[in-house]
Protein backbone atom coordinates (compact mmCIF):
# COMPACT_ATOMS: atom_id res chain seq x y z
CA UNK A 1 0.00 0.00 0.00
CA UNK A 2 1.49 3.36 -0.38
CA UNK A 3 1.46 6.08 1.88
CA UNK A 4 -1.39 8.07 -0.53
CA UNK A 5 -3.96 5.00 0.00
CA UNK A 6 -2.93 5.17 3.90
CA UNK A 7 -3.94 8.12 3.95
CA UNK A 8 -7.07 7.68 2.02
CA UNK A 9 -8.00 4.82 4.02
CA UNK A 10 -7.60 6.92 7.15
CA UNK A 11 -9.91 9.58 6.37
CA UNK A 12 -12.74 7.24 5.69
CA UNK A 13 -12.25 5.58 8.72
CA UNK A 14 -12.45 9.22 10.49
CA UNK A 15 -15.62 9.95 8.89
CA UNK A 16 -17.46 6.97 10.38
CA UNK A 17 -20.58 7.77 12.11
CA UNK A 18 -20.69 6.82 15.84
CA UNK A 19 -22.61 3.84 16.81
CA UNK A 20 -25.81 4.24 17.17
CA UNK A 21 -26.86 3.76 21.27
CA UNK A 22 -28.72 0.16 21.80
CA UNK A 23 -31.83 1.98 23.99
CA UNK A 24 -33.37 -1.84 24.27
CA UNK A 25 -30.44 -3.10 25.92
CA UNK A 26 -30.52 -0.35 28.09
CA UNK A 27 -33.40 -0.02 29.07
CA UNK A 28 -33.74 -4.27 29.22
CA UNK A 29 -30.50 -3.82 32.52
CA UNK A 30 -32.63 -0.98 33.95
CA UNK A 31 -35.93 -2.63 34.17
CA UNK A 32 -33.65 -6.07 36.07
CA UNK A 33 -31.65 -3.75 38.25
CA UNK A 34 -34.69 -2.51 39.75
CA UNK A 35 -36.66 -6.10 39.96
CA UNK A 36 -33.00 -6.92 41.95
CA UNK A 37 -33.31 -3.80 44.13
CA UNK A 38 -36.77 -4.53 44.71
CA UNK A 39 -36.66 -8.58 45.60
CA UNK A 40 -33.64 -7.77 48.16
CA UNK A 41 -35.70 -4.87 49.75
CA UNK A 42 -38.96 -7.39 49.68
CA UNK A 43 -36.15 -10.16 51.28
CA UNK A 44 -35.39 -8.09 54.11
CA UNK A 45 -38.76 -7.16 55.37
CA UNK A 46 -39.95 -10.70 54.96
CA UNK A 47 -37.10 -11.25 57.37
CA UNK A 48 -38.23 -8.54 59.82
CA UNK A 49 -41.21 -10.16 59.83
CA UNK A 50 -40.33 -13.49 60.44
CA UNK A 51 -37.78 -12.35 63.24
CA UNK A 52 -41.33 -10.74 64.84
CA UNK A 53 -42.81 -13.57 63.92
CA UNK A 54 -39.93 -15.78 66.43
CA UNK A 55 -40.73 -13.65 68.96
CA UNK A 56 -43.98 -13.40 69.22
CA UNK A 57 -43.85 -15.10 72.82
CA UNK A 58 -42.56 -11.60 73.87
CA UNK A 59 -45.48 -10.78 76.31
CA UNK A 60 -47.01 -7.05 75.46
CA UNK A 61 -45.18 -4.02 77.24
CA UNK A 62 -46.78 -2.51 79.98
CA UNK A 63 -47.87 0.86 80.18
CA UNK A 64 -47.46 3.63 82.63
CA UNK A 65 -49.63 3.77 85.53
CA UNK A 66 -52.49 6.31 86.26
CA UNK A 67 -49.91 8.10 88.53
CA UNK A 68 -46.00 7.46 87.99
CA UNK A 69 -45.03 10.07 90.57
CA UNK A 70 -42.62 12.47 90.57
CA UNK A 71 -40.28 12.31 87.92
CA UNK A 72 -36.03 11.77 89.37
CA UNK A 73 -34.81 12.35 85.70
CA UNK A 74 -35.92 13.01 82.35
CA UNK A 75 -34.49 13.30 79.11
CA UNK A 76 -34.99 13.93 75.51
CA UNK A 77 -33.22 11.82 72.89
CA UNK A 78 -33.29 9.21 70.44
CA UNK A 79 -34.33 5.50 71.24
CA UNK A 80 -32.08 3.16 68.77
CA UNK A 81 -33.60 -0.41 69.63
CA UNK A 82 -34.15 -3.27 72.31
CA UNK A 83 -32.07 -6.38 71.88
CA UNK A 84 -31.48 -8.95 73.68
CA UNK A 85 -29.65 -8.93 76.82
CA UNK A 86 -25.73 -9.33 75.67
CA UNK A 87 -26.30 -9.85 72.53
CA UNK A 88 -26.21 -6.19 70.94
CA UNK A 89 -26.61 -7.71 67.24
CA UNK A 90 -30.10 -9.46 68.05
CA UNK A 91 -32.45 -7.42 67.86
CA UNK A 92 -35.88 -7.28 68.97
CA UNK A 93 -39.03 -6.55 66.57
CA UNK A 94 -42.08 -7.71 68.47
CA UNK A 95 -44.52 -5.00 69.77
CA UNK A 96 -42.62 -2.30 67.64
CA UNK A 97 -39.46 -2.32 70.06
CA UNK A 98 -37.10 -2.55 66.94
CA UNK A 99 -38.36 0.83 65.61
CA UNK A 100 -35.70 3.66 65.84
CA UNK A 101 -37.43 6.68 67.05
CA UNK A 102 -37.25 9.93 69.09
CA UNK A 103 -38.03 9.86 72.98
CA UNK A 104 -38.96 11.30 75.88
CA UNK A 105 -37.86 9.26 79.24
CA UNK A 106 -38.95 9.85 82.13
CA UNK A 107 -37.94 8.08 85.28
CA UNK A 108 -39.79 8.15 88.36
CA UNK A 109 -39.96 6.00 91.69
CA UNK A 110 -42.72 3.46 89.87
CA UNK A 111 -40.05 2.69 86.62
CA UNK A 112 -38.86 4.44 83.51
CA UNK A 113 -41.63 5.90 81.25
CA UNK A 114 -41.01 5.79 77.41
CA UNK A 115 -42.77 7.75 75.22
CA UNK A 116 -41.98 7.78 71.53
CA UNK A 117 -43.88 9.71 68.86
CA UNK A 118 -44.57 7.97 66.25
CA UNK A 119 -43.79 4.42 68.02
CA UNK A 120 -45.62 2.41 70.45
CA UNK A 121 -44.58 3.73 73.66
CA UNK A 122 -43.85 1.50 76.58
CA UNK A 123 -43.03 1.27 80.63
CA UNK A 124 -40.34 -0.56 82.87
CA UNK A 125 -41.75 -1.00 86.32
CA UNK A 126 -39.15 -0.16 88.94
CA UNK A 127 -38.73 -3.81 89.79
CA UNK A 128 -37.80 -5.17 86.43
CA UNK A 129 -35.16 -3.31 85.87
CA UNK A 130 -31.84 -4.61 86.20
CA UNK A 131 -28.80 -2.45 85.30
CA UNK A 132 -27.90 0.66 83.34
CA UNK A 133 -24.54 1.09 81.46
CA UNK A 134 -22.64 3.47 79.20
CA UNK A 135 -21.93 1.53 75.61
CA UNK A 136 -20.86 2.47 72.39
CA UNK A 137 -23.34 -0.07 69.96
CA UNK A 138 -26.65 -1.45 70.18
CA UNK A 139 -28.77 -3.39 66.98
CA UNK A 140 -26.22 -2.01 64.43
CA UNK A 141 -26.29 1.15 65.61
CA UNK A 142 -22.24 1.63 67.11
CA UNK A 143 -21.38 5.14 68.56
CA UNK A 144 -18.34 6.40 70.40
CA UNK A 145 -17.18 5.02 73.33
CA UNK A 146 -19.94 5.69 76.19
CA UNK A 147 -21.94 7.44 74.00
CA UNK A 148 -25.23 5.15 74.20
CA UNK A 149 -27.54 4.74 77.57
CA UNK A 150 -28.08 1.43 77.76
CA UNK A 151 -30.85 0.44 80.25
CA UNK A 152 -31.03 -3.68 80.77
CA UNK A 153 -34.66 -4.90 82.72
CA UNK A 154 -36.86 -7.65 82.46
CA UNK A 155 -39.76 -8.56 80.60
CA UNK A 156 -41.47 -12.05 80.86
CA UNK A 157 -38.79 -14.36 80.98
CA UNK A 158 -36.46 -12.50 78.55
CA UNK A 159 -33.59 -9.84 79.61
CA UNK A 160 -33.45 -6.98 77.44
CA UNK A 161 -31.53 -4.02 76.77
CA UNK A 162 -32.42 -1.03 75.49
CA UNK A 163 -30.53 1.79 73.79
CA UNK A 164 -31.23 5.54 73.99
CA UNK A 165 -28.81 8.10 72.92
CA UNK A 166 -29.33 11.41 74.73
CA UNK A 167 -29.94 15.05 72.81
CA UNK A 168 -27.28 16.43 75.41
CA UNK A 169 -25.10 13.11 76.02
CA UNK A 170 -23.54 14.55 79.05
CA UNK A 171 -26.42 13.46 81.35
CA UNK A 172 -25.73 9.75 80.61
CA UNK A 173 -23.71 9.18 83.49
CA UNK A 174 -26.61 10.77 85.60
CA UNK A 175 -28.94 8.42 84.40
CA UNK A 176 -26.42 5.20 84.75
CA UNK A 177 -26.18 6.58 88.86
CA UNK A 178 -29.59 7.20 89.58
CA UNK A 179 -30.65 3.81 87.78
CA UNK A 180 -28.36 1.62 89.28
CA UNK A 181 -28.72 3.14 92.80
CA UNK A 182 -32.34 2.69 92.65
CA UNK A 183 -32.35 -0.98 91.65
CA UNK A 184 -29.66 -1.17 94.70
CA UNK A 185 -32.23 0.00 96.74
CA UNK A 186 -34.85 -2.10 95.26
CA UNK A 187 -32.80 -5.06 95.63
CA UNK A 188 -31.92 -4.03 99.70
CA UNK A 189 -35.49 -3.54 100.37
CA UNK A 190 -36.26 -6.61 98.91
CA UNK A 191 -33.73 -8.27 101.02
CA UNK A 192 -35.02 -6.86 104.22
CA UNK A 193 -38.90 -8.04 103.64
Amino acid sequence: MTPATLLAAGLAAEKKSAEVTDWAARVGWLVGLALFVALVYWLMREGWKWRGTLQGDLPELPSAPDDPGPARLSMSGRYHGSTTAGQWLDRIVAHGLGTRSRVELTLTDAGLDVVRPGATDFFVPAAQLREARLDKGIAGKVLTEGGLLVVTWAHGERLIDSGFRSDHAAEHNEWVDVINSMINNNSTEGAER
